[in-house]
């Protein structure tokens, strides 16, 4: 049974509805997004940030083109892989095609399991400086020398807050805070909090889509990477080398999947170590998405179910035809 729905804010009504379904990685959010699309007046946008890159299909388990040909998602392939592609850019990209399918009289919906860009789109960005090419190098380099261990307990001693946020498997975003706080002598927690862009002109339905139980989730992890393996990943990887210009440094080559297979092409790990390495990371990002979900308000959980996708059309066709969107779901946070 659902909790009593929260009140909305006055001015909610007003503004065009706007469908947020987010989960852990191997969820089966592109299946019920696909349900949902083909149900429902909504057309999707992609919040992905390795499925922007083209030529990287098998390690991010991109849709396939059946299927993108059926439900066809916005911000997929929009990136060469020798490209950086960041929240800011992901919000005005996003922003932009809501903006389109909401004039045709359709719903955006949402769909993927980037935690920052939800939060960008929803929250805004406060002003960050542009990434120094050359301080990066010399903290990679760092990172390299000194391990993962090393720079997080760095950040810990200089933004506290950003290094509870930030998990130490998470590099990039450990080197990143590390960046801007050398860059601009404050934490990079202040320069969040500082006033950002405005907040998303839509109201929201969150939806969270999660199996009930973890080792089901991990379950799936183990089993999609071995499909990845079956269906030729290592030879998408060879043939992004082969172009000459990527590297392990890049965005698109640290993405779980790719930085392993990267080791392991250069010799650093075996075939078993591979499979269980990159089983692990995907498991240490699903459990960070898991952090950012619980800490995210109004959100409402899609549990596995026989009548999961049922479910989540009634509540999607519930809250578009509801003026103050009231939510259907009780607020369980396992």
């Amino acid at each position: 049974m659902a909790d009593p729905a929260p009140e909305q804010p006055a001015e909610d009504a007003r503004l065009p509805p706007a469908i947020l379904l987010m989960g852990p990685t191997a969820s089966g959010k592109t299946e019920l997004a696909v349900a949902l699309q083909q149900a429902l007046p909504c057309e999707i946008v992609s919040v992905d940030s390795a499925l922007v890159y083209r030529g990287m299909d098998i390690g991010t388990a991109k849709p396939s083109a059946e299927v993108l040909a059926r439900a066809p998602h916005r911000l997929i392939d929009i990136c060469d892989p020798a490209e950086a592609y960041s929240a800011a850019r992901f919000r005005d990209d996003a922003l932009a095609a809501m903006a389109e399918i909401t004039e045709r009289g359709r719903i955006p919906l949402l769909v993927g399991g980037t935690m920052l860009y939800f939060r960008a789109l929803q929250q805004g960005l406060s002003p960050l400086p542009e990434s120094a090419p050359a301080l990066r190098a010399e903290l990679a380099e760092r990172a390299r020398r000194d391990g993962p261990a090393a720079m997080h307990r760095w950040l810990a001693k200089v933004d506290p807050d950003a290094a509870r946020r930030i998990h130490v498997n998470d590099p990039q975003r450990v080197q990143r805070a590390l960046e801007v706080w050398l860059l601009t002598g404050r934490p990079l927690t202040d320069l969040w909090q500082a006033a950002a862009a405005p907040a998303m002109p839509y109201r929201a339905l969150k939806l969270v889509r999660s199996p009930h139980e973890r080792a089901e989730l991990h379950r799936r992890i183990a089993r999609r990477f071995q499909v990845m393996l079956a269906a030729g990943f290592e030879d998408e990887v060879r043939g992004l080398l082969a172009r000459g210009d990527l590297h392990p440094d890049l965005p698109s080559m640290r993405c779980v999947g790719y930085r392993q297979m990267l080791q392991y092409l250069r010799g650093e790990l075996d075939r078993a170590q591979l499979a269980d390495r990159a089983i692990v990371a995907t498991r240490q990002l699903a459990k960070r998405q898991y952090t950012w979900l619980r800490a995210e308000p109004g959100c409402h959980w899609l549990w596995d179910a026989p009548s999961v996708e049922a479910a989540a059309i009634d509540a999607v066709a519930a809250f578009i035809e509801s003026a103050d969107a009231a939510p259907l779901f009780a607020h369980d946070r396992r």
